[in-house]
This record gives C-alpha cells, structure tokens and sequence, in this order.
C-alpha cells in the first residue's frame, strides 16, 4: 500500500522535467558507448586532473573530465582483467596515465562513485517509473523540497536503456552518470575550501 506522502514524492519526481545542472556545473560530455558495463574515476598524475575510465563490451577507455577528449583506449583488454568482477575491489587495470594502477569500476557488477561532495552537492538516483531512473542533483543535501530548479534540479533521465551508476569523483570537480549506452559528464573548475 502507497501511502499518501510516498504519492506525493513520487508524483514529485514523476512531474520534475529534466533541465541543465546550475552553476556552476556545465554538461561536459554526452556520448554513445555502447555495451557500458561501468565507470570509474582515476587522477592523472601529471596534472592533477579527473579522469574516467570506461569499461564496456567493446574495451576500456580513459575520458579527461576537463575536456571530455578520449586520453587512452584499449580494445583488446587481458581477458582475465577486463571486468571488475574479476576483483575482490571491483578494479580493472589502468591505462594511459594511469597504466598499472587499478581503477575501481562501479556499475553492473556493483560498486558505487561517491554521492555527495565536500562544499555540499548530493546526487540521488530515484525510479518513480521503474525500470526507469532519474538523477537528481541538489545543493542542500538531497532533501529535495521545493520546486525543481530551487534546490534541486532532474538533470538526467535513463529512460532508452539500463541505469549503471551515477556520482561525483573524489575531487567533487566531475559529476558522471553511465547507463549502459551512454556516458554523461558535468564538470567545475574547482571546488570551494571550506571554512
């Protein structure tokens, strides 16, 4: 039985329609993969920048999150590595930059990027429709009150294929969303120091 606050949220996110992310993000990348099993964030270590590694049916890619240009691809991945599944923590080799270090991978075989960030961002995945998904950005730790566009905005809606993962990198700068045809990604150019 649905309760009537339950009716309320759901009618909620059913209603948000889906909009740009506010400042100070700004869609980077939205690009066709097909086969997307799932993604993960690594550094690069010469400058400091986010970068994604993608893991599909098709190989393994690595995204520079400032730019959205593919650093690295590798197509013919060691059958023994090319999923996460094959470790305990869900990594799969670098490579490029980041060659022989392991990227952790979050998405069909389970895993999770972090959904929040230091200066307050919080990302939340919601399915008023299952199967279908929709990512919801806000600024005042996901409680979601109010019109969309206040406090919260519905920036994407994974409704033509299967949901993966969606989160922020560890620096707070990328924000990425992965379904199993698609790779999203919003960027900043920093995050704010807490005082």
């Amino acid at each position: 039985m649905i309760t009537d606050h339950r009716r309320t949220i759901r009618e909620r996110y059913l209603s948000a329609p889906v909009m740009a992310a506010p400042e100070p993000w700004r869609k980077l990348l939205d690009r066709p993969v097909g086969g997307l099993l799932g993604i993960g964030f690594a550094v690069h270590p010469d400058t400091g920048q986010d970068l994604v590694m993608t893991v599909s049916t098709a190989g393994h890619g690595l995204f520079d999150a400032a730019t959205g240009e593919i650093v690295a691809r590798d197509r013919d991945p060691d059958p023994d590595t090319s999923t996460p599944d094959a470790e305990p923590d869900l990594a799969c080799p670098g490579l490029g930059p980041v060659e022989g270090v392991p990227v952790r991978i979050a998405g069909l075989f389970g895993g999770g990027p972090h959904r929040t960030t230091s200066d307050g961002w919080t990302l939340d995945v919601v399915a008023p429709d299952w199967p279908d998904h929709r990512v919801i950005l806000s600024a005042d730790g996901g409680g979601h009150r109010g019109e969309p566009g206040g406090s919260w905005w519905h920036i994407h809606h994974a409704s033509w294929s299967e949901f993966r993962t969606a989160g922020f990198s560890p620096s707070g700068r990328t924000l990425a969303v992965a379904t199993s045809s698609d790779l999203t990604l919003w960027t900043r150019e920093s995050v704010p120091a807490l005082s």
